[in-house]
Formats: structure tokens, C-alpha cells, sequence
């Protein structure tokens, strides 16, 4: 009997809590179909832009040296206590000017990338390997194309560190790593965690909606019956 009674009220609960979760589970599946249902550059416009052949800037070097080939973009910063230009070429490579002498900063090595760590990183001083990475090459905890070296630390965080730009362009800690896991579960995209919008990901967020519609029904069903009995 006292089983029973625990059991009833085990059920009330399951009611109420029911009543009380089901409103934003509702619109958690709902707004998520919405989200999902559209591509994310179709939701930017990205598919509204005109596009315009590249053009290359009207120098070929100059202040900033002999450059092989023509320049797409010019982004100019303090790096290490002295003025830097970033080259971005129209193939897409990079290049690091003095800006004061216009000389060549030669691509990072080992030791400068584990220097960077070291400055850039609350404990970068507990390196345990640096390895490097063609553009091709790179970790999956990285997915970008350039050529970078991923700096290893004693807690997991994998720092990565431009070759050509020598600034740092990632960090990866052991959470982000499994944050990133679950988010390919969340949108269903384990390959390459960045597709938000396909069919299985609409079908599933779909039946979501269906559920939860079906589930709030119910609970008036339930709530109107209980007051039947009772009555």
C-alpha cells in the first residue's frame, strides 16, 4: 500500500513537473526547426551577394619590399614591440613585412612558436611538444587551412600558432575538444561539425516538434480526466 502511495505521487509529480517543462521543451524544438531549416549562409544572405572577381591592390611591393606577385590585402599591427604588415597575397599566402625597413620577417620556427605560447598563454611555460602542419595536414581540432605549429601543453591545450603570421590562431583545450564532440552530436554532423542545415538534422527536429505537440496534448487529456474521476 505504501508502494502504491509513493508511486501516486511519483505520478503527480511526473504531472506537474510535466506542466512545467513542457512550454520550453516546446519551444526549444520549435524555434530549433526554424534554426535548422534554412542553411546558416542562406540565413546571412551570403546567397543574396553579387560576386566580384578579386582584385589585387595597386602596389607591387614598395615600402613593403620585393613582394612575389600582386597583393590582395594589407592588415597592419604592433607585433613585439614593432610595427608589422601582414601581406595577403591573390593566392591566398602570407607574407610578414618590418614596416619601418620594409625587410622580409622570416616564417616562425619551432623555438619562436614555443616562444609565443610561452608569452601569449597563462601556462605556456608547461610545453611538451611542438609539432608543425602543412595547410593539408592540419588536426581536426584545427580545420583551417594555413600552415601553422600546434604547441602541446601539460594540460591538454593545444595552442596553434601561425608559421607566416606568427600570432596565434587557435586554442584548444580539452573542453573545447569536447564541446566540439557534442556539438557535432547536437547538429548531428560528426565529419566536419560545421553543417547545421541537412535532412537528418530537419527530420529529426521535425519529429521533435511532433513529440512535444503530442506530449502537451496529453497533459490536457490527463488534466481533464483527473478531474472527471474526481468529480
Amino acid at each position: 500500500m505504501a508502494t502504491q502511495r509513493m508511486m501516486q505521487r511519483f505520478a503527480r509529480w511526473h504531472i506537474w513537473l510535466g506542466w512545467l517543462v513542457g512550454v520550453p521543451i516546446l519551444m526549444w524544438t520549435v524555434t530549433g526547426l526554424v534554426m535548422v531549416a534554412r542553411p546558416i549562409e542562406e540565413v546571412r544572405g551570403e546567397h543574396l551577394r553579387i560576386a566580384a572577381e578579386p582584385q589585387p591592390l595597386a602596389i607591387q611591393g614598395g615600402a613593403y619590399g620585393d613582394v612575389d606577385g600582386p597583393i590582395r590585402d594589407i592588415h597592419a599591427f604592433m607585433q613585439d614591440g614593432r610595427p608589422v604588415a601582414l601581406l595577403t597575397m591573390m593566392d591566398g599566402s602570407v607574407r610578414r613585412r618590418d614596416m619601418a625597413t620594409g625587410a622580409a620577417i622570416a616564417p616562425l620556427d619551432a623555438s619562436a612558436a614555443r616562444a609565443v605560447a610561452e608569452r601569449r598563454i597563462e601556462g605556456g611555460g608547461t610545453v611538451e611538444s611542438v609539432t608543425f602542419y602543412e595547410a593539408d595536414e592540419v588536426p581536426f581540432d584545427f580545420r583551417r587551412e594555413m600552415p601553422v605549429w600546434q604547441v602541446a601543453l601539460a594540460d591538454g591545450t593545444h595552442v596553434y600558432v601561425g608559421r607566416d603570421t606568427g600570432q596565434i590562431v587557435a586554442v584548444r583545450t580539452r573542453f573545447w575538444r569536447v564541446f566540439d564532440f557534442m556539438w557535432g552530436l547536437h547538429i548531428m554532423d560528426l565529419k566536419t561539425r560545421e553543417d547545421t542545415s541537412h535532412p537528418i538534422l530537419i527530420l529529426f527536429a521535425l519529429l521533435s516538434v511532433i513529440g512535444a505537440l503530442l506530449g502537451c496534448t496529453l497533459m490536457f487529456r490527463r488534466r481533464k480526466a483527473r478531474v472527471t474521476a474526481d468529480g
